[in-house]
């Protein structure tokens, strides 16, 4: 189903509060101070059953300047606007601020609604219609429905509500597939159930007993209840003002301004990069790191303007800008925002989020400008696409590419398999989640794989390889998790430039090469070993002229690394041949005994005690035996 929000705007005292009141029958100004000045001061809220049944929420903001912040914490969400004039006084300076704001906010729909129509004739009523159209020729509401309404008198008031419902149908539907998202416009503790806010879901979808996190505090704390216009729902969804109530948090916890949201799905920022348009009206330039209010969203935020791509701004010209902001940010791309001058306050730009967790940037960046451009476009590949590229380091799943990327993204898994399709990208299952990395960022690895195994053969020419877990800690740092380590290692074996066997890599072409000397050398060591058999020399015991003792240990090395030569304790070294076979002989007896112990293994073996009580210990580590009392017997029949 199709949510929509309606907003008012205008001048103060126009009569947007009342004309409210005779639609919906419900009084929007709550606060004593309200009612006794006869002016709202705060966002009023109610909803609206329109004839075709549809049920739209209505936000009423206040049309004093002095109340210019509450009005942006209310507009930011709204699809239609009732831009609201009274008919005796025309336009005003705050119809005008409001309607900067509404076009800086990017709403698309709306309806002139001339008020107090029954206090002017009916010339007068079309001569204002005229100025109307002047006035909003060229903007969204350059084609819109005028109606000269009485809220006293109940004139005109059908003819609107038929139009509302119209126009409804015409509002494009709220992305209700993406992560659920929801900026905190009042906040308050009802007695007996907790914390509770209120906002509207900007995207996604929230149902009873869903986790949610607050940002920027990052609290995460569960929905307990929802309301969404007085009444009690297991689910919402974007589009609609809900009441949320949650669990475990105290009121000091969450605010206006907060955001209420999937756990860790964004990243709060002191630095956000945007696309500014500055208002024609603004009265002089805008100068490079000037101080600003920023709205965002419910939240208002100091920050300063460092404008990245000239130096200055004038009235009418778009720029590209870096804010930096006196506390942190909740923003994600393509979120709207709107300027207003420090002091004296007035509204001078505002513009799109293209980047909601900026690095520090470098005035007159060439290349970081074209990377805006890129991401202002719009363009989904080229987006992900960079995104991923920063983020291969971090071997990012769909979750983190989304928080990076700063947006909700509808079939992100479909779009990422797109640019793995087009072999931009690169997919890793692992056992827990699925990782993408950019192909640039393979290609620089194995590049660093390759130099790191050149210098190691170099120095090692007789050993097998580099041990896997230097090359982890070498080359892709010790935050990798091991199972997406071995698949990278995996991939690029496949690829024919390395080797993995066992826990050495080389790389693919290489292969141990003995000189004679060292023929010789590996000769004298595997006849001793295979003349011995079961009772081994030690290594110092081997007879080895001195000129000769760094090459003997090159290769004694190398013949325990390609397992020519088992090692199973200190000073307990077996040739491959002998040591199958003591499996096998231990296996053997088992079989037809029932089990063996250590002084029987002596004798199998016709060793030493030592030696045999070695290799019993040894089959017990790889689970071949099984330990009880003073036997062994198969570990599989145990």
């Amino acid at each position: 189903m199709k949510h929509i929000i309606i907003g008012t705007a205008g001048h103060i005292d126009h009569g947007k509060t009342t004309l409210i009141k005779v639609l919906t029958g419900r009084e929007t100004d709550t606060l004593k101070e309200e009612k006794d000045r006869g002016i709202s001061i705060n966002i009023g809220f109610t909803y609206f059953d329109l004839p075709s049944g549809r049920r739209a929420g209505i936000i009423d903001v206040p049309g004093h300047e002095k109340f210019i912040k509450n009005m942006l914490a209310g507009i930011s969400s709204i699809d239609v606007v009732l831009l609201v004039i009274a008919a005796d006084e025309g336009i005003m300076p705050q119809t005008r601020e409001h309607f900067e704001i509404l076009q800086l906010l990017n709403v698309k729909k709306g309806i002139i609604v001339l008020t107090k129509a029954d206090l002017v004739d009916s010339e007068w009523i079309e001569m204002i219609k005229g100025d109307m159209k002047d006035e909003f020729k060229g903007t969204f509401l350059e084609n819109a429905p005028i109606h000269a309404v009485s809220s006293k008198t109940k004139m005109g008031l059908a003819e609107l509500v038929n139009d509302i419902d119209k126009i409804t149908e015409e509002v494009e539907a709220k992305d209700t597939e993406g992560h659920f998202r929801l900026p905190v416009d009042r906040a308050f503790s009802v007695s007996g159930f907790g914390t509770v806010v209120t906002g509207t879901i900007i995207s996604g979808r929230l149902k009873v007993g869903d986790n949610v996190e607050v940002y920027p505090s990052k609290v995460i704390t569960k929905v307990r209840g929802i309301h969404i216009h007085d009444k009690s729902e297991e689910f919402g969804e974007a589009g609609q003002r809900c009441a949320i109530n949650l669990a475990n948090i105290k009121l000091s916890e969450i605010g206006r301004g907060d955001v209420v949201s999937k756990v860790n799905i964004m990243e709060p920022s002191f630095s956000i990069d945007c696309a500014l348009y500055y208002l024609k009206s603004a009265k002089k330039p805008l100068v490079n790191r000037q101080r600003v209010r920023l709205y965002h969203g419910t939240d208002e935020i100091l920050c300063r303007v460092v404008i990245l791509d000239r130096e200055e701004i004038a009235p009418g010209e778009r720029a590209y800008v870096q804010l930096r902001l006196e506390k942190p940010i909740n923003a994600q791309r393509n979120d709207r925002y709107v300027l207003r001058s420090y002091s004296p306050m007035h509204t001078i730009a505002g513009g799109t989020v293209i980047e909601p967790a900026a690095e520090k940037a470098k005035r007159f960046n060439g290349k970081y400008i074209e990377e805006l451009k890129v991401k202002e476009s719009g363009k989904t590949e080229n987006i992900l696409e960079n995104t991923v590229s920063k983020l291969s380091a971090e071997y990012p799943d769909t979750d983190l590419i989304i928080k990076a990327l700063g947006k909700n993204e509808e079939g992100i898994e479909e779009k990422l398999q797109t640019l793995v399709e087009d072999n931009i990208i690169i997919k890793l299952i692992t056992l827990d989640k699925t990782i993408y990395i950019h192909k640039n960022f393979l290609k620089q690895k194995i590049g660093e794989i390759e130099q790191v195994l050149i210098r190691y053969h170099n120095v090692n020419p007789l050993k097998a390889g580099m041990p896997k877990e230097e090359i982890k800690n070498k080359i892709f740092g010790k935050n990798i998790k091991q199972k997406t380590y071995d698949e990278i290692l995996m991939l690029i074996e496949q690829r024919n430039v390395i080797k993995v066997y066992e826990k050495f890599v080389s790389l693919y072409d290489f292969r141990i090469q003995y000189t004679k000397e060292q023929e010789i050398l590996k000769n004298i060591v595997i006849s001793a070993y295979d003349k011995g058999k079961y009772n081994t020399p030690k290594y110092t015991d081997l007879s080895i002229n001195e000129k000769d003792k760094k090459n003997f240990k090159m290769v004694f090395d190398s013949l325990i690394d390609n397992e020519e030569l088992i090692k199973i304790a200190e000073d307990c070294i077996f040739t491959k041949k002998h040591y199958e076979n003591s499996k096998e002989l231990v296996y053997n007896h088992i079989k037809e005994n029932g089990s063996i112990s250590a002084s029987t293994a002596r004798e199998v073996f016709g060793t030493s005690r030592k030696f045999a009580v070695a290799l019993l210990e040894h089959f017990d580590g790889i689970k071949l035996t099984k330990r009880v009392e003073n036997d062994r017997i198969l570990y599989k029949e145990s």
